[in-house]
């Protein structure tokens, strides 16, 4: 996994501007009418307030004040007043038209986005802790980010627009009551940036522990963990135990912060704000009016006025620097994922085998990473094709990270892999993980009909002929007969409350099924049986022999009495090779193999 590195302690401007357009970006391929329109309207409705609450109140005060014709000021008014209803059927149009459709869109963009990426990530990406709480923080910030990213977007707009026009206004009656708008400015600016970095530390420092709630939360809803937590009362006080200290350590993270948190706040939104434009620049009026002489009434009135909006423009654009910093933090971790390259890629384009072939093992080692060192240490394998191979040991023996080696869903750290002399690398990865069926230990049912876990793809993708075939080989035959939508029924109750909840042995079966319909080459089955009685797992492994008559097996269990079915056993233990061959060779070799089979199998087996 190769990791773009651009964390950054202190961002430039112009790394904030590239990671907040690359979002605005996104929003404009996914509904560049709806974000066309955003501008337009923000800018036709900023346009609409400047002439009705400045230009318009100024002409009838002023009016008022100097005794103009009233004719004038009704006709001045019924000219803005026609303005104002045009926009409001624009807006509507808006409204019911763009914005409703638009805005999930737009989200669906990006999440699409980051599951497509996640899906092409090597699984080593999940075990780093850095980069899986980054991944965490960028799909639960997304959706956040992009909503931020195109209310700035109407901020500027508004403000600028805003800011323009009754800036302009300003200067034309009183330039000095610019420099009360540009002190708040400036003041709020400085203040914002070191409130928004404040905000941002206290938001990272909190996201484990707040995974660790969700994590919780999820143990105390999800079916998955019922009966456990109802079985084992003990376990039930553990967790409300670890969700209480988990919520202390986050209040003590929000009061350690308290103080610096009100102060901050404080400073930007009274010192800076309130106090300099509407305290300051009050006084500052009334003595120009009354006793310097320099605006009239109706000009003071208007002034004050507006002020506060004015105040509100120039605070959200004081605002606007430190909140593009934030949302171009929150970038920065959608874009480090975005950025992942996969290192498990491949290395050539050779064309694969028509047939199963061998696949030789030579010196194979394997970390996940250098602190807890090799899983499996000078691995030395031979596959042969069309043969059973089965691979025992106890557990943590490296058993399951060998057949991630073989499908590629890792590479060695050192040795290699071949398949008919070539090496795994040189072969396209996605054609070569074509070739292989697999059904892992910790399988998962989808919430989707029985047609679509078995085919993992479309349904319509299916030949329903060739799913029964596969499902009548796994097993599954009788408990498909006996569903009253055959194929169509839903599994589970996540989505329909008429989905069927398989038992556990029922689900392997339909698990094994898909590596009969994916009619690959070489079939990979980790635990195979582990959920079935022993009938069903004697009538299951005959069913896969007959099954995988032309086929590669390589197949995981901890019940020897299915290693007897196999040409080939290699026994593991800490990573290594410890003894290999036939089941009555390495019987009557009375190692290790000899020694598991008397304990565990031939006390029922004879």
């Amino acid at each position: 996994m190769k990791r773009k590195n651009i964390t950054k302690t202190k961002r430039n401007m112009k790394t904030v501007l590239r990671d907040n357009l690359k979002l605005l970006g996104i929003c404009f391929q996914a509904a560049p009418g709806y974000m066309w329109m955003t501008i337009i309207n923000t800018f036709r409705n900023e346009v609409v307030i400047f002439l009705e609450f400045t230009v318009g109140f100024n002409y009838v005060l002023e009016c008022a004040e100097y005794g103009r014709p009233f004719s004038n000021a009704v006709i001045f008014l019924l000219a803005i007043l026609a303005f104002a209803v045009g926009g409001l059927l624009f807006d509507s149009l808006y409204w019911q038209k763009v914005q409703i459709k638009a805005e999930p869109v737009i989200r669906a963009r990006l999440k699409k986005v980051m599951y497509d990426k996640a899906a092409k990530l090597d699984l080593k990406c999940y075990d780093d802790t850095t980069v899986y709480n980054d991944y965490v923080l960028a799909v639960s910030e997304a959706e956040n980010q992009l909503d931020r990213v195109i209310g700035l977007l109407k901020t500027i707009v508004e403000g600028g627009t805003g800011v323009l026009l009754t800036g302009a206004f300003f200067i034309a009656v009183d330039p000095v009551s610019v420099i009360f708008v540009a002190v708040s400015f400036i003041a709020s600016l400085a203040v914002g940036k070191v409130q928004n970095r404040f905000n941002f530390r206290i938001r990272n420092e909190k996201n484990p522990f707040e995974r660790k709630l969700s994590y919780i939360n999820r143990v105390m809803y999800l079916a998955d963990y019922a009966k456990e937590v109802r079985l084992n009362t003990e376990l039930s006080g553990e967790i409300l135990k670890d969700f209480d200290d988990t919520n202390e350590k986050l209040l003590k993270i929000d009061k350690d912060n308290a103080k610096k948190r009100f102060g901050l706040s404080f400073l930007k939104s009274y010192l800076c704000r309130d106090f300099i434009t509407d305290v300051l620049f009050m006084i500052y009026l009334v003595f120009s009016a009354m006793i310097l002489h320099r605006i009239s009434y109706a000009n003071v009135v208007v002034l004050y006025s507006r002020i506060g909006r004015m105040r509100r423009q120039v605070s959200n654009i004081a605002d606007l620097i430190p909140k593009l910093e934030e949302v171009s933090l929150y970038a920065e971790k959608i874009d480090t994922f975005l950025a992942l390259e996969p290192t498990v890629v491949s290395a050539g384009n050779h064309p694969m085998p028509e047939n199963p072939r061998t696949f030789e093992l030579k010196n194979v080692s394997f970390a996940y990473n250098e602190a807890d060192g090799d899983i499996l240490h000078n691995v030395n394998m031979t596959i042969n094709a069309l043969e059973k191979t089965a691979i025992v040991g106890y557990n943590g023996a490296g058993k399951t990270t060998l057949i991630k080696l073989l499908m590629r869903l890792y590479d060695p750290t050192a040795g290699e892999i071949y398949l008919d002399g070539v090496n795994i690398k040189e072969y396209p990865l996605e054609s070569y993980r074509e070739r292989i069926g697999t059904v892992f230990q910790d399988f998962k049912i989808f919430a989707a009909t029985v047609k679509e876990n078995v085919l993992l793809d479309m349904p319509e993708k299916g030949n329903d002929l060739d799913i029964e075939t596969a499902l009548e080989k796994s097993g599954f035959a009788d408990r498909l007969g006996a569903l009253a939508d055959g194929l169509s029924t839903e599994l589970t109750t996540e989505f329909d409350d008429n989905g069927v909840n398989l038992s556990g042995g029922e689900s392997q079966k339909l698990a094994v099924s898909r590596a009969f319909y994916k009619d690959a080459d070489l079939i990979i089955l980790d635990e195979p049986s582990s959920a079935l009685d022993p009938i069903a797992e004697y009538t299951l492994n005959r069913s896969m022999l007959t099954a995988a008559e032309r086929k590669t097996v390589v197949f995981i269990s901890h019940r020897l009495s299915t290693t007897r079915i196999a040409d080939t056993i290699y026994m593991l233990e800490k990573g290594q090779v410890i003894e290999y061959g036939t089941h009555s060779d390495l019987l009557s070799a009375g190692g290790q193999y000899a020694e598991m089979w008397r304990v565990q199998a031939g006390q029922y087996l004879k």
